[in-house]
């Protein structure tokens, strides 16, 4: 059997074309028996306690599409319960705060980013989850490009399109990252001073776990990855097919042995549990040149907002919450909130540990907002 290519390690195996790429999320796909159980439905969510349909003074799901610097983004928009969107408000009491949540790295609207967007939007937010550019049911080509700058303007984008929607006070705008997504939400708000309240989970800083690897477990292999990625970028130029890095599909055998509790339980979550075909762990090995070079952490000092960062006592990622909340020297009523026993993962879709979650972040909006 071949060896699975794990995504903290030099991929030597790869996918060349999206043709692969949709055949190794569709096997993921078939594990899903809640996502399959959707594909009649018009959300495809994949989240426990998804809304299937919408029902008069609920909470509601609105899909939208805009345009991000000529790329179509695809996005969920969650209205709370009695959200009429042809009443005109009287005041500015009358409109709602609105929340931006930013998905994972390999994540997608109808995952982890949907379900805080939902319960969010049950405690009396608007709130908006998009798949990134080049990913998801978005836009843009070569398909699973992971770009920190594509990330960053995402979030700027998302809150271009949240801060015009009917009904939102766009003085009352926080934010919500999630993984992959906290950090490029940690660098978005270092600039973008629309948003009042900043809160991650699980941050992940990109740029850091692709340079020094996962745990700093690929410090002597910098330069070596560095030139595979420009290689891969010589042969896009070229015309050539495009390299992917990362984990195209993964059999259970391998899921038991991978070490680290992030991609361990991450690959069940993506491949199994919580599998959509427009989740992939894959991206292209190109996106390095510029992922490499990036930090989340870098000039955190510029975030003067309030700062809520939410991380899992048992998380493995913890320490990179840790290196961003210390450098976050100037934020106002910075808080880190641990939930005790919680794995990144877990914070992901375990109802006790996502209750605790919200319960936070509600708190948290409600007072900086």
């Amino acid at each position: 059997m071949k060896k699975i290519t794990s995504i903290i390690a030099i991929a030597t195996s790869i996918a060349a074309t999206d043709a692969v790429s949709a055949q190794s999320a569709q096997k993921g796909y078939q594990h899903n028996p809640r996502l399959n159980d959707a594909v009649g439905q018009a959300f495809t969510l994949v989240y426990e306690g998804a809304i299937t349909e919408n029902v008069k003074g609920k909470v509601n799901i609105h899909p939208v599409t805009y345009k991000l610097n000529g790329i179509d983004i695809a996005a969920n928009v969650y209205t709370p319960a009695n959200y009429d969107a042809s009443k005109k408000p009287a005041s500015w009491q009358e409109r709602y705060p609105a929340i931006v949540v930013a998905h994972p790295n390999g994540g997608i609207k109808e995952q982890t980013a949907g379900l805080y967007a939902q319960r969010l939007a049950e405690a009396g937010y608007i709130t908006i989850a998009a798949d990134a550019a080049y990913q998801g049911a978005s836009g843009g080509e070569p398909r699973h490009t992971d770009n920190p700058a594509y990330r960053t303007e995402d979030i700027h984008g998302m809150a271009d399109f949240i801060m015009q929607y009917p009904g939102v006070d766009a003085n009352r705008l926080g934010v919500l990252g999630i993984c992959g997504g906290g950090g490029y939400t940690l660098k978005a708000t270092q600039s973008d001073k629309r948003f009042k309240a900043v809160a991650t989970l699980s941050m992940f800083n990109s740029g850091e776990v692709r340079r020094n690897g996962f745990q700093n477990s690929q410090l002597n292999s910098i330069q070596e990855r560095l030139k595979l990625a420009s290689d891969a970028r010589a042969q896009e130029a070229a015309g050539g097919k495009i390299i992917y890095a990362g984990v195209a599909s993964i059999t259970d055998e391998e899921i038991a042995k991978t070490p680290t509790d992030l991609y361990r339980e991450g690959y069940v979550y993506y491949y199994r549990t919580h599998a959509h075909p427009n989740s992939t762990f894959l991206y292209s090995m190109s996106s390095l040149l510029d992922l490499m070079t990036w930090d989340a952490t870098t000039n955190m000092d510029l975030i003067e907002q309030p700062l809520l960062m939410i991380a899992g006592s048992k998380a493995d990622t913890k320490y990179m919450t840790d290196e961003a909340f210390a450098k976050a020297t100037h934020a106002k009523n910075k808080e880190l909130f641990l939930i005790d026993g919680a794995t990144h993962i877990q914070t992901y879709w375990k109802p006790e540990y996502v209750s605790q979650a919200v319960n936070k972040l509600v708190n948290f909006y409600q007072v900086n907002l």
